[in-house]
């Protein structure tokens, strides 16, 4: 089942950002939470593979890592040794990928909801946070994943753990069919993926539509929407508070688009 919890005021905010478990067993206030913001609340759960290549994805995945490899050695020279990072690093520089960015920071999946390439249209339609459950997720998984994170004592999968359960993309799909994914922490390429709080769902190529699924496999899925009206008032509170492309995005790129959204002019 999926929530649709909607946020319209800032206490509406304030308490999905602070939803915290307590646990007794260690005295805090902890969870597994990750989350995934999007501008437009219309937008679909997909990945940019299957944006990219639709029902041909299975076919052009392959050669596709295959030409990112060859060319990204050069600059990656141990990117050979997993499939699993040539994805992590072609989704980073932007190659359609079967990987679906989240974050463990509720405020870095607010701010991609509340900021727009075209930031005329903040106050024309509502946005949306995701919030999947990693316990959740990683409970529906084949017992040789199960027996990997018992083997670590852990949660959340490296890229490792990953490839030591399974190193080829085809054995992953035949392994998770349509009914579960494994959610991996990555490996920290850049300050980017450190800013960020990264992690990603690695989607089977059968789960075709990953709403459905989390529809009718999980009982803790959320979908926040944030209403327009709202949008710039949290967009500011985020600046205030120094979540912003130029910590999100370090560098000049990040520093470019910050001061292009700080000097933006309403109509």
């Amino acid at each position: 089942m999926i929530q649709t919890i909607e946020i319209s005021t800032m206490e509406d905010l304030f308490r999905m950002i602070s939803d915290q478990e307590y646990r007794e067993d260690l005295g805090r206030h902890r969870n597994l939470f990750v989350y995934r913001g999007e501008p437009d609340a219309s937008f679909v759960l997909s990945t940019s593979l299957r944006r990219n290549c639709k029902d041909k994805s299975h076919v052009l995945e392959p050669p596709m890592l295959l030409n990112f490899t060859k060319y990204a050695i050069l600059e990656e020279p141990t990117i050979e040794k997993s499939v699993w990072n040539q994805m992590i690093l072609g989704q980073h520089h932007g190659l359609p990928t079967r990987l679906l960015d989240w974050s463990f920071s509720p405020m870095i999946a607010v701010h991609f909801a509340v900021t727009e390439n075209d930031l005329e249209q903040m106050d024309k339609h509502d946005s949306v946070v995701w919030r999947i459950d990693i316990h959740e997720l990683h409970d529906m998984l084949p017992q040789k994943y199960l027996k990997i994170i018992e083997k670590y004592n852990t949660t959340v999968f490296s890229v490792d753990m990953l490839k030591e359960v399974c190193d080829s993309v085809h054995q992953y799909d035949e392994d998770m069919q349509d009914k579960s994914m494994v959610i991996i922490e990555p490996p920290s390429l850049d300050p980017r993926i450190v800013n960020q709080y990264s992690f990603f769902s690695v989607i089977p190529d059968k789960m075709t539509d990953i709403e459905k699924f989390l529809s009718e496999h999980t009982g803790l899925t959320v979908r926040y929407i944030i209403k327009k009206e709202l949008r710039w008032r949290i967009r500011d509170m985020l600046d205030h508070l120094n979540i912003t492309e130029r910590i999100v995005y370090p560098g000049l790129d990040g520093l470019s688009k910050w001061l292009g959204r700080h000097y933006f002019v309403k109509d």
